[in-house]
């Protein structure tokens, strides 16, 4: 038998490990699952708009919620820490030699930090049920698992699905990371959020690709974010110029979330503050990444993730973009890479090149 009191007590020192450990926010939503979530994913599946994701289509059904994939579930813990920027995401925008790197980026591996304090945090609920008496059992989550993070940060209070279909919060706009613990006690569940997007739709005319077929949906194969990290071959040409100078995501959509004002700098964890190196790099550094030099440069950062003939693709096309005639010997340097889609690229890249005046 459960005691309610306990319950209720270790859900308020919950609240308050988790800020102490660099969490923004926090939210408690029940564990069962919800069809109405479970019809959109199949039929976001459906339309193909997950691209070449097989993840997502392949393990669909423990997506419908965390009953399907722990029965023994009773509650969900939804986290989320901020990576408020410091400027504007956009303001390198057209610039000729600069990258643009997404905001998420810049700073640690996400993956590294959020998922070493939700276990730190798991671990403290643990011994202080245990110290109380009360059996439990828990699984931590941070985007390695089938876990539908942003609809379950919503039924759990901390924000709203936007147009974007990102997360949304009043307090820390689109700049957080999710996370969720399932675990087997029957904390009392928040609150979901009320949608606040109201008339507003600058995130649907913000985007560059047109990836949004209507709002509160997204067609993965036309976002930028895919094209440059999930996307493994020759990114279609009818997107290479909407890319610009976008080397590694896009926070377009994100960036022009006018809750955005409310975010404070001062809510992001230290870890997620931008290394200088990635705020404004050099394309023609970038460019002449070896994959040792790739793979020392981007130590500890998500971007080592997609590897260094991927981030290089990325790069040329940039370069393509970018109209100046002082790359191109980088990018002819390029025309002799063992990989055949960075050669494809530099190819295409010189001919956009040798068409400026």
């Amino acid at each position: 038998m459960v005691n309610a009191a306990v319950i209720a007590s270790l859900q308020q020192a919950l609240r308050d490990k988790a800020a102490e450990l660099g969490f923004a926010a926090i939210g408690f939503a029940p564990a069962a699952d919800d069809p109405v979530r479970s019809t959109r994913l199949q039929q976001w599946l459906g339309e193909g708009f997950h691209g070449t994701m097989g993840w997502m289509k392949d393990r669909a059904e423990v997506r419908q919620g965390p009953h399907s994939m722990w029965p023994d579930a009773q509650s969900v813990i939804a986290l989320g820490m901020s990576y408020a920027p410091d400027g504007d995401p956009l303001a390198l925008e057209g610039d000729a030699e600069k990258a643009r790197i997404s905001v998420y980026a810049q700073g640690r591996d996400y993956h590294d930090v959020l998922k070493k304090a939700a276990k730190e945090l798991a671990r403290w609920l643990v011994a202080q049920a245990e110290a109380n008496g009360t059996e439990m059992a828990l699984k931590v989550f941070v985007d390695t698992a089938p876990v539908m993070e942003k609809p379950l940060g919503a039924a759990a209070g901390i924000g709203w699905q936007g147009k974007h279909t990102n997360l949304v919060s009043r307090d820390h706009g689109s700049w957080l990371f999710l996370g969720a613990i399932y675990c087997t006690l029957p904390f009392t569940p928040d609150a979901p959020h009320d949608d606040r997007c109201g008339s507003c739709h600058a995130c649907q005319t913000a985007c560059p690709t047109k990836a949004f077929p209507e709002p509160y949906r997204l067609d993965a194969r036309r976002c930028i974010s895919y094209l440059t990290i999930e996307h493994k071959g020759p990114i279609p040409l009818e997107f290479r110029r909407a890319i610009g100078n976008r080397i590694y995501g896009c926070d377009d959509c994100l960036a022009v979330c006018p809750w955005n004002k409310f975010a404070q700098t001062a809510a992001r964890h230290q870890a997620f503050t931008a290394r200088e190196d990635l705020v404004a790099p050099d394309l023609a550094v970038l460019l002449a990444l070896d994959d040792a030099g790739f793979r020392a440069k981007f130590s500890g950062s998500p971007i080592k993730r997609v590897g260094r003939n991927r981030f290089v693709r990325n790069c040329l096309i940039a370069a393509g973009n970018s109209g100046n005639g002082a790359l191109a010997p980088l990018v002819k340097a390029l025309l002799d890479d063992p990989d055949a889609v960075v050669v494809e690229a530099a190819l295409w890249a010189l001919e956009q090149l040798r068409a400026c005046p």
